[in-house]
């Protein structure tokens, strides 16, 4: 570039001689130029410009063949490139239209104008026909384009934005489908004639919906990028409500779980508690068959119309369209989800998304709408549900800056009266109006309230689903409890319940009495608390109350379970040595604390006074060498208890809660600690325990299930107070205990355990042939558990410690010495959509004697 430079100084000194001297020198300069252009390149001009339409096609790849030398067009279609003298060919490429080659001749200055034709029509073999064998990813527009949108994800998302704020609105409505004649006309519910005469025959064409469900959200939503971080404000709420008997925020919890929100740049999406593949997500390509199926031309910029559905048809994966525009931003504009009717999902016969994006003055693309459906139902043509969740964005702006403070606190925030504001207030801001019919939805659900014919409906339906039936101030139950059976009790009849809010909105009560008919002893047990905001402790969130009780009653060593659930029917049925009990006398007072962030604390204390039952004894040699027995074990314990479960979801009823799964973790530890003389307690102690529970979501895998448990104790301790690991005897399958240990057969003051189950919702079932139609799935599970005593609590290496129990004068209990225990298990489930059958195989100290190598496992898990 040295003569440029020099040329520059010699045009600059001869401007200074005069006007004509210097256009003399320019003239020459420009010459020179010319000349030199001339003995090495061509600029090349042109326009590229679609075929059919002639609009203007911008981004085409314009290069020298046989070279590394290329442009991109732009906006107008224009491009300028310079070649070598010696260039013969120019290429064009697109993706979505036919490469073009076109040749140059000896001209200097070509200038080319260029027509390129779309290329979808050349793959109507495909496209239509889908023919196996034929599609490929390499060479395929569909792909390259997909890959483009793929590579462009971080420019598309909210993140791209180092600011942004949106209002937006959030519906969703349950409707009843298909019902019956016979239902509507029978004589007992003629009297609800008003909700089944609120038809919409208008949402889905040939369908006549009965709304019973409806929720509403109105909120501002601010994020900023750096530090990432996300705030809503919820400016009002607004649901329907049948009163006590149905849990309507669990089934918010529900429906947001099953209809989640939907962001399609995101490797995988969220619906029916489990993840499908984005269609352009990352791995997309490997599991998706793309089309390029029309070109339009939308607000002037070419958008191509891409068609994709799964490899395999049965997978978990969606099938639809993309709306891509061909603007350089490589966003989707409009997106159409649905699945296959032979996925393995149940109970869903129907299902689609449409997404809506808006354009930005920046040329990005945000979501401004999307409308989720689906039609549920056990069978195809009988009674059903149709849900449907509408959100729509509105005022979408990023010119101005989002304090810091705004985003301190919880991720969600109310404001002042959200919860119960006015009319007025839906009246402009619904973004969607309502139609008449869901309108009128909140109203029939107001007047069903109030009718005593829905109470005394709905309280027979609770005893029959939740096993609590009403009496006045009282609910009796649970009903399962009433009736069990086991070999220290024998037959054993118990009755019970709880008080209810209509006694007292802060004092609760809880009760049971039961008596064994074989060792002829009453157990019972009383709790009462005090609730400090004046809500139920059964049902409610946040929990608040202090809380004191006392109970006499039977548990199996290491079985820690709540009076009410103990001891059921469903416990009755065991295999395997099963006659050593505890008799407990237990005196404990609590007080639970429980934030909206979902982070709690507990802080209690227990009187514990352990009788050992059946076979089981407590035996100490004495200083003569000869055996003695203790009749007791008395300990006296503080505890405190954190638990942190962020963004946790679950639905609650009478039996409690039940959490909702998602892929945030649940956090509990508890320090405890043992107080020598006081109440009689007998030891000194320190335990500590840690349990982390956590769902990883493996797209189109299926999911794992995750609890590391870990604990330690230390001081010297006699085997009872000992952790006593959990183990299962009965022929049910249960996650959080080992299926194939014996009650009370290992112990340790120190372990970590580790329990996974991966469910592969059907990844290799679906590919058989005659066995995809069953909708099986399959399940693989592993328990691993290391721990260990300390020599100063183990009696083989401690004479003073109680001596370990044992069967028939053969040990029965263990240490684990350096060698875990490990038990596996492969399984089917979804065995008529309830039933899961689990082969388990133990692995480890097979020595032990009335243990089983192998057992096979039943439980029912219904889900989607």
């Amino acid at each position: 570039m040295y003569w440029k430079e020099h040329l520059t100084y010699i045009t600059y000194t001869i401007g200074k001689c005069g006007r004509y001297i210097a256009r003399a020198g320019c003239l020459l300069a420009l010459i020179f130029l010319c000349e030199n252009c001339a003995g090495q390149d061509k600029a090349i001009t042109g326009k590229v410009s679609d075929s059919l339409t002639h609009a203007p096609l911008q981004n085409v790849t314009v290069r020298i063949k046989g070279t590394s030398r290329g442009t991109l067009t732009d906006s107008t279609g224009a491009f300028r490139l310079t070649a070598d003298k010696n260039a013969k060919q120019v290429t064009f490429s697109l993706v979505g239209y036919a490469p073009k080659s076109i040749s140059l001749g000896e001209s200097l200055n070509p200038r080319l104008i260029v027509l390129m034709s779309e290329t979808y029509t050349t793959l109507e073999g495909i496209t239509v026909k889908f023919r196996k064998g034929k599609y490929r990813n390499k060479n395929n527009p569909a792909v390259d384009l997909i890959r483009e949108v793929i590579r462009h994800r971080p420019y598309n998302t909210l993140s791209a934005y180092p600011f942004a704020t949106f209002r937006k609105y959030d519906k969703t409505l349950l409707s009843m489908d298909n019902l019956p004649h016979w239902i509507t006309e029978a004589g007992l519910i003629h009297k609800y004639h008003f909700l089944f005469e609120n038809i919409d025959t208008t949402k889905v064409p040939g369908k006549r919906l009965i709304p019973l469900y409806i929720t509403e959200a109105l909120s501002q939503e601010y994020y900023r990028a750096h530090p990432e971080k996300k705030k809503t404000i919820v400016l009002g709420q607004k649901s329907v409500d049948y009163g006590e008997f149905i849990d309507v925020k669990g089934i918010g919890s529900l429906l947001s779980n099953m209809y989640g929100e939907i962001d399609l740049y995101n490797n995988s999406i969220d619906l029916f508690g489990t993840q499908l593949l984005s269609p352009i997500s990352e791995a997309a390509p490997t599991f998706y068959m793309y089309f390029i199926m029309d070109t339009t031309v939308q607000n002037g910029v070419p958008t191509v119309k891409v068609a994709y559905m799964p490899r395999n048809p049965d997978d978990l994966l969606f099938r639809g369209t993309l709306f891509i525009p061909l603007d350089g931003h490589y966003a989707v504009a409009k997106a159409d989800l649905g699945i296959s009717k032979h996925i393995n999902l149940n109970f869903v016969r129907s299902f689609k998304i449409n997404l809506d994006y808006k354009k930005d003055s920046l040329g990005h693309y945000y979501l401004s709408g999307s409308d989720m459906m689906a039609d549920l139902g056990v069978f195809q043509k009988d009674l059903g549900m149709f849900g449907e969740r509408v959100i729509s964005n509105t005022g979408f702006r990023t010119d101005s800056t989002v304090p810091d403070s705004l985003f301190r606190g919880l991720p969600e925030d109310s404001a002042v009266n959200a919860s119960h504001p006015p009319d007025s207030l839906w009246n402009t801001a619904r973004s969607i109006p309502l139609t008449p019919e869901e309108a009128r939805v909140y109203k029939n659900i107001d007047s069903l309230r109030g009718m005593r014919s829905f109470h005394r409906l709905m309280d027979i339906g609770t005893m029959l689903t939740v096993g609590y039936k009403q009496a006045g101030i009282f609910n009796i139950g649970p009903v399962g409890t009433f009736y069990s059976y086991n070999p220290i009790e024998g037959f054993r009849p118990q009755f019970g319940g709880r008080t209810t809010p209509k006694l007292s909105k802060s004092i609760y009560g809880e009760t049971f009495v039961a008596y064994g008919l074989h060792d002829h002893q009453w157990k019972y047990g009383l709790d009462l608390s005090y609730s400090f905001n004046h809500r139920s402790i059964f049902n409610y969130f946040p929990l608040h109350y202090l809380q004191a009780g006392y109970q006499r009653d039977t548990r199996i060593p290491g079985q820690i379970n709540s009076f009410s659930s103990a001891n059921s029917v469903f416990n009755s049925f065991t295999q395997g040595p099963n006659n050593q009990w505890l008799y407990n006398n237990i005196f404990h007072v609590d007080y639970l604390k429980e934030f909206l962030s979902h982070f709690s604390y507990d802080l209690g204390y227990q009187y514990w006074r352990q009788e050992p039952a059946g076979s089981l004894q407590y035996l100490y040699k004495t200083p003569t060498g000869l055996f003695d027995t203790v009749r007791q074990v008395t300990t006296s314990i503080f505890t405190a208890t954190l638990r942190w479960a962020p963004h946790e979801q679950f639905f609650q009823n009478q039996l409690g809660r039940f959490d909702i799964a998602t892929h945030y973790p649940i956090i509990t530890f508890s320090y405890s600690r043992g107080v020598k003389g006081l109440l009689g307690g007998q030891y000194n102690y320190d335990a500590l325990h840690l349990n982390i529970y956590r769902r990883f979501f493996l797209a189109p895998f299926g999911f794992t299930d995750v609890t590391f448990d870990a604990g330690y104790l230390a001081d010297k301790l006699p085997f009872p107070l000992l952790y006593i690991h959990p183990a299962n005897e009965s022929y049910l399958y249960f996650y959080n205990s080992y299926n194939l240990m014996n009650f009370e057969e290992f112990v340790s003051d120190h372990f970590a355990g580790l329990n996974f189950d991966h469910y592969f919702n059907g990844f290799f079932f679906n590919k058989v042939p005659w066995l995809k139609w069953l909708k099986l799935r399959e399940v693989v599970a592993a328990k691993i558990l290391y721990g260990g005593v300390r020599d100063e609590n183990n009696p083989a290496k401690n004479p003073a410690q109680l001596r370990f129990p044992s069967i028939g004068g053969v040990t029965s209990t263990y240490v684990l010495n350096g060698l875990p225990y490990i038990e596996a298990s492969v399984g089917v489930f979804n065995i008529f959509k309830i039933l899961r059958i689990d082969l388990v195989r133990r692995m480890t100290y097979l020595e032990h004697p009335y243990i089983s190598p192998w057992g096979i496992r039943f439980s029912t898990m219904t889900n989607f």
